[in-house]
């Protein structure tokens, strides 16, 4: 399964990467239809227990993402500096760890540059992951208040670029 996730990260980064236009940083797909997000409810590092349903009315970015992903970790800090920036306002960041143990993850968190304060969540069989149709890993999905997927990302995103700050702040500012 892992490698399944490689290779799709991969090939999706390649292709962005290829296609004239596109940048990788900031492209977030529409979703069509904006359906209503799938139920979540896991544990994080502390082990309290995240339900999506408890961020209702808030705007929310759940990021599929692993240690051993080099994408995943280059998107840290700039989850870190929006997650900083507009969590004050009704928007949160949900980091949901693929497979690996939360002692690993706690050390690989310690060694970084910048130390997230979001909530990091734990899907270690992975049955998140299939519910939300993650294909590879980075995978981001934005949610409005209402519940709705409304955008959706495979591979690494700067969360810091002005266009990833707009679409959040649209999101935060509709009713």
């Amino acid at each position: 399964m892992r490698l399944t996730l490689t290779i799709a990260a991969v090939l999706s980064i390649s292709w962005l990467a290829a296609a004239p236009g596109v940048s990788a940083a900031r492209s977030l797909a529409p979703v069509p239809g904006r359906p209503p997000a799938p139920p979540l409810a896991l544990r994080d590092l502390d082990g309290h227990l995240h339900r999506l349903q408890d961020y209702r009315g808030q705007v929310v970015v759940i990021n599929f993402w692993a240690t051993w992903c080099p994408p995943c970790r280059r998107e840290i800090p700039s989850m870190q500096s929006i997650y900083k920036d507009l969590g004050d306002s009704g928007f949160t960041v949900l980091a949901v760890n693929e497979y690996e143990d939360p002692d690993h993850v706690f050390a690989y968190t310690g060694q970084l540059n910048v130390f997230p304060t979001f909530p990091i969540l734990f899907d270690r069989d992975s049955a998140v992951s299939q519910v939300y149709k993650v294909k590879g890993l980075p995978t981001t999905v934005l949610i409005d208040k209402q519940g709705r997927i409304v955008y959706r990302a495979v591979g690494g995103r700067d969360f810091d670029h002005p266009e990833v700050r707009r679409i959040v702040s649209e999101l935060l500012s509709a009713d």
